[in-house]
Parts: structure tokens; sequence; C-alpha cells
């Protein structure tokens, strides 16, 4: 009866406390937030605990575990302020009583300070100092505590700034710093609680307590230190020098800065002096009472305004920044605290009034604003009885010569001045500002400029400052910005402008309402898709998609808004290829944005100074044309015809590339361009030409797009002359004789005519340049001899293919040899072999005499040809120049895997070059592989093909065996990758660990099971002799993972390798142990639910680097538990246990270590 009531109990206890934890809907935020979002909780309480229960650090390696861990939440702080109370207010408390205990004058107490400060000074570094000060102590008494422990770490100087971080130096200092910015703002004079009065000549109210003047020195001693001692001083400072009691300490403090105002000099030390100065008086403006500092204005006024002209604010962006702060925090310490009563009130902040008071607020507010213009008269006349300083208009003129800074932080830091000040000033004054702010944006004015304005621009639309009837000559000024870039040399600056605009748009979004935003956002919406597609930098394309993303959420009904967000996406935007030719055309389908996108193409991206963006350009622009044809064909070449002949080499460029692809895209759907047109187009080479545009510089450049155009016409099948034809096929011959390798590919791209007129000339002069001395013409012949069609090679194939057959060879003469001529001769080989094959299989060609000796041809004479270019091995000054020709090898011969007696030795030259040195030769062999093995899955022929090259695998592994070069790379390779094709039944693996004969596994049956098992069996048996397979091991427990959660499989392929938990390597162990523990999770059904959660435990609380003979009798409790037979698994610990003794004994025989030795370096 007891036991059953015990049960129940526990039942019910463990039933509320399940209902405890999923009750996540009705716990508190704070607890939820503890629960879920810092994952390493658990840890970081464990060491925590650690610290509290000794009362220090015991172990230096918890608090580096603690920062390594908090450092990886440095951009998302939030998460971890939940956790701040918990960790924050004991490590304080022990700070606070050790002190107390040992005496802040010992030195045992840095020793137990500064660990923990290390701790709490990572949380400052993540969650900011406001949110970790609260937790500080505050008693009155640990002020004097403070100070005395500040005083021994400021006596206790490290002998550099680096020991001074790796010890805990600075981080005490920091932290001791902020304590006293908290314990400072007692409520009582702290004259009453100084303690040293007694024993000191204290004058009273003529100078400040000695606890005080203790501080301000230390103070101004960091003032002078270039690390975060400086900040946190300021802050101090701040605090302390606007108490009501301490007048004569700010007086004196204030005369001090003045001197070092007044007298900055170029030295160094000086220089962080004069830093620390400004950025504290900045602080104390900041914090101060209006009463106490207009009496030092004018004297600080005059120091700031002088050292900002002056050679040494010139030469630091980060003093001209803490200038603009402290001036604009003078400004308004000068005016008035008073809300601008003409200022725009935005929409509400919550989401409960956001969806009941809209219609309400928007017509509210459009009230307001229609009757702005009635009241405007009358409020600024109410208005202008305020007393403005004169000093106010110096300081506006300073905050808009701040916005034109070379730096962007002085801009940013002057912006924000900027809507501070405007915020304090009347109607009328603010529209002077506004109208200043405007005046930066004019053509002579630089990119700081602009981009200062926009930041200007910005901070007034959020502040409410920048009314709805100001919109109408703001928003033409952004929309110029949007498309700022201008060119520089062979660059062009603008992106942080056109970034700036976007930013502009996007706080448009946020300040106003859609009834004073339809006619703004109908006008914005273009430009913004426009740079959100066709912007050359990344971060300006997603700055302009996240402000249309704004403006359409905020907004709201915006036609087909919803639609446009999802496909310019941020990961959509990320490649400018994909921009350009896919997002684009996706939103171009809408109304209203065709246009916009043609325009910017032609007008800006055409011309732009970047080659590839030029081309890219091209390709869009056609792949626009299907929404309109009409207006590319009428409207679009005419425009681009002109350009052709421009004197700027980027607009003829763009435009001669442009004119071939609109074509090219006209005629691909079935759009037929007026004759008139068709003439047109087919000048435009022969005016290149007579125009001389080949010379010079940027010859090259026209080279290669006429080129491309004359391959556009061509494909396109525009009209063309006989003299015109003439003289195209000139150029393609005279373009393929340069030596540039990208203006020959697109010359050999030219499809010629099929009519059989002249094909025997063209042919026999391709052939007598194969032998030609120049080079260049050696290249470009080969590569015109690949693409020309079937009817110019069918008649004289033979001769062809010989001499194709005889480029691919090595020059007898040194000085004829040509890596690239021998590239582009195997590569027009094999696309001549392929053009016969396949055009000859649909005419009688293949069926007579001639396909037979065609066949019997390339078997012997090309393929002998092919295997001697895998052979070359010639180098030059560019290395190895030989390796390109077997790079274009490759994807041919890994076809030959499908013939068995060719395959081993295909896998074989495979695998040799995925392990060898160059990367070229590397990249090239593993892609023809793994193309091969996607396209066996893709036919269906993965489990026959699949298994051929597992054996052919397992007999290179077998012949190269002492090789490393040849089994890591085959092992990692196959084994990462060739689980994506093999269904893995893994079992008896024991049988296999020593088995290193591929018959073997095919007489036991050859599945690929068994196959994989041997390699994963071959790899732990090398990697006892050689640790460079340690990797490859990790990485194939890595795998595990895969094979056993998203492919169906046997429960005993978990533990069937169990070799992994009991193998002599740490590490494996280790990785194999955290692979079968994500198995059981994905798993459930693997092991009885009864014995899931043991399971579990004994492979997490299992110590699986330490001791190896624990590690085996866990795995045979978890083999027990999957029911697996363990007979087999203990004999086979006994046998393994067994070798390890015998190995040993061998090792003590000098000739077997030797033996060895030799052995294991491949010999």
């Amino acid at each position: 009866m007891e036991e059953k009531m015990e049960m129940e109990e526990s039942s019910s206890s463990l039933s509320t406390l399940r209902e405890g934890e999923e009750d996540d809907e009705h716990d508190s935020k704070e607890r939820v937030l503890q629960r879920y979002f810092l994952q390493e909780w658990k840890l970081v309480k464990s060491l925590l605990d650690g610290i509290v229960s000794a009362r220090r650090v015991s172990d230096l390696s918890a608090v580096h575990k603690i920062r390594s861990i908090m450092d990886k939440y440095q951009e998302q702080g939030q998460l971890i302020e939940p956790y701040l109370e918990s960790i924050v207010s004991p490590l304080m408390d022990i700070v606070r009583s050790r002190t107390m205990e040992l005496g802040a004058t010992s030195d045992e107490i840095l020793e137990v300070i500064k660990p923990i400060s290390i701790i709490i000074y990572s949380l400052v570094t993540v969650c900011g100092y406001k949110s970790v000060i609260k937790f500080f102590p505050h008693q009155v008494s640990d002020l004097e505590l403070a100070v005395s422990l500040l005083e021994k770490c400021h006596n206790t100087n490290a002998a550099t700034s680096l020991r001074q971080e790796s010890t805990g130096e600075m981080e005490t200092k920091c932290i001791i710093l902020l304590w006293l910015s908290i314990l400072v703002l007692i409520p009582f004079d702290i004259s009453s609680v100084d303690t040293s009065i007694a024993n000191s000549n204290y004058a009273g109210r003529d100078e400040p307590p000695p606890l005080v003047v203790r501080i301000l020195e230390f103070c101004k001693d960091y003032l002078s230190n270039a690390g975060p001692m400086r900040t946190i001083s300021g802050l101090l400072l701040s605090r302390l020098l606007t108490r009501p009691d301490m007048s004569k300490a700010f007086t004196s403090f204030i005369d001090w800065t003045h001197k070092i105002l007044s007298s900055a000099e170029d030295n160094i030390i000086d220089h962080f002096r004069l830093l620390g100065a400004v950025e504290a008086l900045a602080a104390i403006f900041k914090s101060g009472s209006t009463y106490v500092l207009l009496n030092v204005v004018p004297v600080l006024w005059n120091d700031a305004s002088v050292l900002i002209k002056s050679r040494t604010a010139a030469r630091s962006s980060l003093l001209r920044k803490y200038l603009v702060k402290l001036t604009q925090r003078i400004a308004l310490t000068c005016l008035p605290h008073r809300s601008a009563t003409w200022r725009y009130m935005g929409r509400s902040k919550t989401l409960e009034s956001l969806h009941v008071t809209r219609e309400c607020n928007q017509l509210n507010d459009s009230v307001n604003i229609n009757s702005c213009g009635d009241s405007e008269e009358t409020s600024c006349l109410e208005e202008e009885d305020m007393d403005v300083p004169d000093i106010i208009e110096d300081i506006i003129e300073l905050l808009l010569s701040g916005l034109r800074d070379t730096d962007t932080v002085v801009r940013w830091s002057a912006a924000k001045g900027i809507g501070r000040v405007t915020s304090r000033l009347t109607y009328s004054l603010s529209d002077e500002v506004l109208s200043s702010v405007l005046e930066l944006f004019s053509p002579g004015e630089g990119d700081g400029s602009w981009h200062g304005g926009c930041l200007a621009l910005a901070e007034l639309a959020r502040r409410g400052l920048l009314l709805p009837i100001s919109l109408p000559k703001v928003v033409p000024v952004i929309i110029k910005a949007l498309h700022y870039d201008i060119r520089r040399g062979p660059h062009s600056v603008g992106s942080h402008v056109r970034d700036a605009a976007a930013y502009v748009c996007w706080a448009f979004g946020r300040a106003y309402y859609y009834g004073d935003m339809k006619t703004v956002l109908e006008q914005m919406a273009p430009h913004l898709l426009t740079v959100a597609c066709y912007d050359r930098e990344v971060n300006c394309r997603r700055a302009a998609a996240a402000a249309f993303q704004e403006n359409v959420g905020r907004q709201g009904n915006f036609p087909h808004g919803i639609d446009i967000i999802n496909t310019a996406d941020y990961f959509a935007l990320s490649s400018r290829a994909n921009s350009y030719l896919h997002v684009a055309v996706s939103i171009a389908q809408y109304d209203g944005y065709l246009y916009q996108f043609v325009d910017e193409l032609l007008n800006s991206k055409i011309c732009h100074w970047d080659k590839g963006l030029r081309e890219l350009a091209a390709t869009a622009l056609s792949s626009l044309v299907k929404f309109e044809p009409e207006y590319f064909a009428n409207v679009v070449l005419e425009k681009l015809v002109p350009c052709t002949l421009s004197s700027d080499l980027c607009m003829r460029h763009g435009a001669t590339l442009a004119i071939g692809e609109v074509v090219l895209a006209l005629h691909r759907h079935n759009y037929v361009i007026s004759t008139d047109k068709q003439k047109v187009t087919a000048g435009v080479v022969p005016a290149i030409e007579k125009a001389r545009l080949y010379r010079g510089k940027g010859g090259e450049i026209m080279r290669s797009a006429v080129s491309r155009f004359i391959e556009c016409i061509s494909q396109a099948q525009v009209s063309l002359t006989e003299k015109i034809k003439r003289s195209l096929l000139d150029t393609l011959n005279e373009n393929l004789k340069h030596p540039n390798c990208h203006i020959q590919a697109l010359c050999s791209a030219y499809l010629l005519s099929t009519e059989n007129k002249g094909a025997t000339d063209i042919v026999s002069r391709y052939l007598e340049q194969l032998t030609d001395p120049n080079v260049a013409a050696r290249r470009g012949s080969a590569l015109a001899l690949g693409v020309l069609p079937f009817e110019f090679l069918a008649k004289e194939w033979k001769s062809l293919l010989t001499k194709l057959c005889s480029s691919c060879e090595i020059e007898d003469n040194p000085e004829d040899r040509d890596a690239e001529a021998r590239k582009n001769a195997v590569k027009g080989l094999v696309s001549v072999c392929e053009t016969l094959t396949e055009a000859g299989e649909s005419s009688a060609f293949l069926c007579g005499e001639d396909g037979h000796a065609l066949f019997l041809f390339i078997r012997t004479e090309v393929m002998s040809s092919l295997f001697k270019a895998l052979d070359d091995y010639s180098t030059d000054n560019r290395g190895d120049v030989g390796s390109w020709e077997p790079t274009f090898s490759y994807p041919r011969f890994v076809e030959l895997l499908q013939v068995t007696c060719y395959s081993k030795y295909v896998v074989s030259g495979l695998v040799i070059s995925i392990g060898g040195l160059q990367d070229s030769l590397r990249k090239a062999s593993v892609s023809a592989l793994f193309d091969y093995l996607q396209r066996t899955v893709t036919e269906g022929h993965s489990d026959s093909r699949v298994f051929s090259l597992s054996v052919d695998i397992l007999w290179v592994l077998q012949k190269y065996r002492r090789c490393d070069r040849v089994i890591i790379p085959t092992l990692k390779n196959y084994l990462l990758r060739q689980l994506k094709y093999i269904l893995p039944h893994f079992s008896h693996f024991e049988d296999y660990r020593d088995s290193f004969q591929p018959k073997d596994i095919v007489e036991h049956g050859g599945s690929d099971s068994r196959i994989l098992c041997w390699c994963f069996g071959f790899s732990l048996y090398r990697v006892e002799r050689n640790k460079g397979l340690l990797k490859v091991i990790l990485w194939n427990c890595n795998t595990w993972i895969y094979c056993f959660t998203f492919r169906p499989c046997q429960p005993k392929g978990i533990l069937s390798p169990p070799d992994f938990s009991g193998t002599p390597i740490s590490k494996i162990r280790k990785s194999a142990a955290e692979q079968v523990y994500l198995v059981l999770l994905e798993n459930g059904d693997l092991i009885d639910e009864d014995k899931l959660n043991e399971a579990t435990e004994i492979i997490t609380e299992t110590c699986w680097e330490a001791d190896i003979e624990e590690a085996k009798q866990r795995r045979l409790q978890l083999c027990e538990m999957a029911n697996l037979g363990t007979a087999q698994i203990s004999k086979a610990t006994e046998k393994e246990s067994k070798k390890v003794v015998e190995k040993r004994l061998e090792s003590a025989d000098e000739n077997a270590s030797y033996s060895s030795l030799v052995g294991s370096a491949g010999f």
C-alpha cells in the first residue's frame, strides 16, 4: 500500500514537473528566456557555482570558458540580459566581501578580483555597461572601499599593456570605475561619508573632500589612456562633478580642461589626454544641470571652436567627433527645454493602438497637416518671442560643416546634432536649417556632403522635424542620391551615399502615415527597386530592398508589394547575377517598373566603368525584351546604335554588347526586326572598323565585344550582304590570331552558315594555321575548327583529325612549344569528334564506310593522342602548364568507368590527380568524378555503376596502400561523397577489419555496405600508422548522422562499427559518441523507450577521451540495450587487445621499428 502511494506521489510530481516545464505561455519573460536562449547556461551555471562556493576562481580555465561563451553573443547581447542578475550579483558580492575581509591594501585581494573582473567585463562588452551596473552593490559604505581598491590597482602597474590585458588588470580597473559611477550617486554629501577628513587638513566647503580628490586624480590619469578606461573615467566624472555638492571640484576640473584644450600639442600622450578631456566634457554636458553648465559655456565654446580648426583636429577624426558632440550639447544647454509644437506626430508605437486607431489617427493627422498651412503664420508669430542665443548660429554652422567631414563617424555625429538642436528651435528657424541641409546636395559638393545631408534628413524625419509640406523639395534630392555614382579614375565613389539615401527612405516609412506618403511612395518605389536590383554593391541592394519592405509593411495598400518583397529578399539579392537576371525580371512584369529598369540599364549600367558589370547589364537588358519587344526594337536599338561610336570606351563597349544581346533576344521571342533596322544593325561592325576603334587603349575590349556581337547577329539570322559577310569573317579571322585567349574564345563561338559555299577554303585556312609560327594563330585555329558545323567537317574529316592529333603532341622545337595551343587542340579535337558522331547519326554518314573508318580512327589515333596528353608534364615560368591538357580530357575519360577493362586504371589516374599538389588539376578530376556519379543517379544506373566504382576504389587502396598521397584523398572524397549514393546497412564490421583483399569482399556478397565497412576498417588500420588520417576518420564519423537520420537502416547499424567507440584514438571515440547520441535523438525506435534515457545518459556522462577500457565497457552496455549480441564484440575486443600487446612487444626490436618506419614512409 505504501509503495503504491509513493508511486502515485512520484507520478503526480513528475506530471507537475512536466506541466511546469511546458508552461511557457504563462511563465515570466525572464524565465522563458533563461530556458531557451542561452544554450550554454547549464555549463556557465556550474562554473559560477564553483566560483561562488570557493569564493574565488580556483581554475583560470573556467574564466576563459565563460568568456568564450559570452563572446558568441556579441551581436545578440539581449539574449544574455535575463541571466545578468544571476551572474553579476554573486560575483560582485565576492568582490565586496573578500575586499572587506582581506583589506584593500593586501596583495592577495588583486589575485582574487582579477579573474572575476574578466568575467564581468566580458558581460559589459556584450550587453553594455548600463545593463550590467544595475546589479552592482551600492551601499554607502562601499564608496571608500571601492576607492581604496582602485588605488591599490592604480599603484600596481603591469610591465606592458599586453600583460595588462592578459592578467586582468585593465578589466579590474574598468569594473571598479563602473562600480564607483554608481556609488558616487549616493543621496548624501560625500564629505559626510569620508572618514579621511578627520586625519587631514580639510578646509570645508572651500575645497573638495579628500576622497573626491583621490577619485579626480585617478580619473585624470585614466583620461590619457588609449583603452576603455578613458570612456569609463569620463562617465564617472560626469556623475561625480554634476552633484550639487561638487561645485569646487567642477570648477577646478573645468580649469584643468581649459589648459589642455588651449595648449594642445603633437605629443602622443598629450593627444590621448586631449581626447579624454573632450570626451569627459561631452559626458558632463549630457548629464549636468543647465544652471551649473551655463557659466562655463563661453570658455568651453571658445576653446572648442578654436581647436576644431586646428591642425591637431584635422589629423584626428576621433577628436573631431568628440568636438562635434561637445558643441551640440553646448547648444542644447543654451536652448530652453521645450518640445516643438509644430513637430509631426508620428504613428503609434504600440501594436494595439496601431490596428484599432489607424484610420482615426490618419484622419486626425491629415487634419493637423492640412491646417498647418493656415496656422503656420500664427504659430511662427507666437514663437518669435523665443530668445535664441547668438552662439546657436555658430554651432549650427559648425554642425553643417561637420556634415561635410571626410570621416563617416563625424558626419553621423553631426547629423544627430542637427536633429537634436532643430527639435528645440521654432518652425521658421528649423526651415532655415532644412534649407541649409538641402544646399549640401548641390552639384559642386563632394560625396561626403551628399552622405552627410542624407544622414541629416533621416534624423529630421525620424524626429518628426521634416513636415510633409517639405517633402516635395526633399524627395527629388533623395532620388538623385539613390543613383549617386561619380566616376573617379578607374573606379567610382557613391556607394555610401546610395546606402544613406536608402536609409532616408526607410526613415520615411516609419515616420509618416499612408495619407502623407502615398504620392511620395509612388515616386520612390521604382527607384528603390531599381537600386535593389541593379546596384553594383550588395549592401546598397539590400538597403534599398529593406527600405521598400519597410514602406510596404507600414504604409500598406501598395500594389504587388508582398510579392515583390518575397522576390527581392535578403538572400536573393546577395548574388549580383541573380539580382540582374532573375529578381529584376520577376519584378519587371508588374506595372510601372519596366521602363524605369530599362532607363537605368541604358543610362548608368551599359556605360559603367566595371567591364563585368557592362557585360551583365547587356544580358540583363536582353532578359527584359520579352515584356515589350516592340519598344526594344524601335526605341532601345535607336538609342544604342549611335553609342557604339562614342568617344567613351565604356559606352561604346557596352552599347555594342547590348545591341547584340537585344537583337538575339528579339529573335528568340519570334519578333521580326524591320529591314531598315537590320541594315543599321549589320552596319555596326563596319562603322567601328572605319572609325579605327580597335587601336589604342581599349582595342582588346572592343574586339571581344565585336566578336560577341557577330555571334549574336549570326544566331539571330540578321540579313547580311555578301560584302558584310566577308568583312565579318575577316574580322573574326583577325581576332582569332589575337593573343588574348578570351577574344579567341568569343570568335570561335561564331556559328557559320550551313551552306557549303567556301567551306573547303575555310577549313583549309584553319588547318594551315595549325602549323603557323604565330602561337596565337595556332591557338585560335584549333578553337575555330572545334565549332565548325558538320557540313564543313564531313568531307575532310580524316586530314582534319590527323592535324589536330599532331597538334596535341609536344613540339620538337622548344621555341615552338606552347601549352595553350596544345590545350586548345585537345578541346577542338574532342569537339570535332562529338560533332561528327552526333550530327552523323541523322544522316547516312555513319552508315557507310566513312562511319566505320571514323570510329576506328577515333579508337586508335584520337584516343592515343588523348592518352599522350595525360602524360604532359611540361613546365615554364607559369608553372605546370602541362596540366592544362588533362583538364579537358577528364570529362571524356571518366566515361570509360563504364568499361570494365579500363575502369581500374581510370579510377587510379583520377585518384592520383585528386591527391596531387596542383589545385586546378585536383578540382578538374574531382568535378569529373562526381559529375559522373550524379549522372548515374539521374539515369537510374546508381546500383551497378556505384558498386563497380567501389570495387575499383578498393583495388586502388590495395595497390597504393603505402602511399598516403593516394590513400588520404581516396578515403576523404569517397567516404564523404559516396554515402549519398549508397544505402549503408553496416554489419559484420569486425569480419572485415583486417581484410585487405577486394576479392574476399566480392566473394562474401559484395554489398555496398560491406565495401564501405572495408574502407572504414582500412582507414582505422592506417590511422594507427599515419596521424594524417585522423581528420579523415573524424569526418567519416560526422557522416553517420546523415546515414542513420535520413536513410532507412537496420537498428544494429548504429553500433555495428563500434570500433569507433573502442579505437585507441580518443578524438575518434568522442566524435563517434556524439554522432551516436544525435542518431538516438532523431530515431527513438532504435532502442526501447524505457532504455532510451539510460542510453543517452551513458553517452553524455562517459568521458570518451579518457580510459579506453571504460569506453569499451560503456559500448557493451549500449549494445545490450540495443539487443545486439555481445559475444562477437567481446571476442573482437579480446582479439584487439592481444594485437596491441603483440605490437608493443614487437616495437622493442630495433630492426622491426626501422622497417615499420620505412613502410610508413611509403617505400
